[in-house]
C-alpha cells in the first residue's frame, strides 16, 4: 500500500500514520521527524532545514525531494509506504509521480484529515508544552497554517481529481479517527 496523509500542521497525521503504517506493515514516513532529528544531530542538512523551519517556512524541494527519495528506496519501503508532510508542493507532487512510477506502481490513497483550525492552534501550542518543541510558538504555527492553506491545500484537488482522496474526520479521540481511517482505507485495493 502506497499512501499518503494530509491535512493541516496539528491534524493528527502523526499519530495516525504510526496506526496506519502498523495496520498495513508499512513504514511510516515523516519529513518533519527526519529533519527534527537532522536538526538535532547538526547535520549539514538539518543546519540548513532549521533556517526554513524556524522561520515556519517549507524546507527547499531539492532538499526534501533528496530525502525522500533516499528513504523510500530503503528495503523496508519496498512493499510500501505511508508518507506524513511530503508533498508540500506541485514540484514535489510531479517528483513523487515519477519516484513511484519508477517502481511500477501508483499511488493508492490520499487520507485528508479535517479538523477545525481553532482546534488546531490549540493541540499544537499543547503539544510544544509537552515535548519541548521550540518550533512551535503561537507565531509560527499560524504562519504554518497559512503556508498550508497557501501552498499544500491546492494539492488536495490535484489528487481528487485522480480519484484517489479520502477525507476523514479528524476530530475526536485518536482510537475513534483511527477506526474512520481503517474503515476508509478498506475499499482501497492496493497496487
Amino acid at each position: 500500500m502506497r499512501l499518503l496523509i494530509m491535512g493541516p500542521p496539528g491534524a493528527g497525521k502523526g499519530t495516525q500514520a504510526k496506526h496506519v503504517a502498523e495496520r498495513f506493515k508499512i513504514p511510516a514516513i515523516s519529513t518533519g521527524d527526519i529533519f527534527r532529528a537532522n536538526v538535532s544531530q547538526g547535520t549539514p542538512l538539518g543546519i540548513e532545514a532549521k533556517r526554513y523551519m524556524d522561520a515556519g517556512e517549507y524546507v527547499p524541494d531539492e532538499l526534501t525531494n533528496l530525502m525522500v527519495r533516499n528513504r523510500i528506496d530503503e528495503p523496508d519501503a519496498v512493499s510500501g509506504f505511508l508518507l506524513d508532510g511530503y508533498p508540500r508542493t506541485l514540484a514535489q507532487v510531479e517528483e513523487l509521480d515519477g519516484m513511484i512510477k519508477f517502481t511500477g506502481h501508483r499511488l493508492d490513497a490520499v487520507v485528508v484529515l479535517t479538523v477545525d483550525r481553532d482546534e488546531i492552534v490549540s493541540r499544537l501550542l499543547q503539544r510544544a508544552q509537552v515535548e519541548g518543541r521550540a518550533d512551535d510558538t503561537e507565531d509560527v504555527i499560524r504562519r504554518r497554517q497559512e503556508v498550508y492553506a497557501e501552498e499544500t491545500e491546492p494539492l488536495i484537488e490535484i489528487y481528487r481529481d485522480r480519484g484517489i482522496v479520502i477525507e476523514v474526520d479528524g476530530m475526536g479521540e485518536v482510537a475513534e479517527v483511527t477506526q474512520r481511517i481503517f474503515d476508509a482505507l478498506d475499499a482501497v485495493p492496493e497496487s
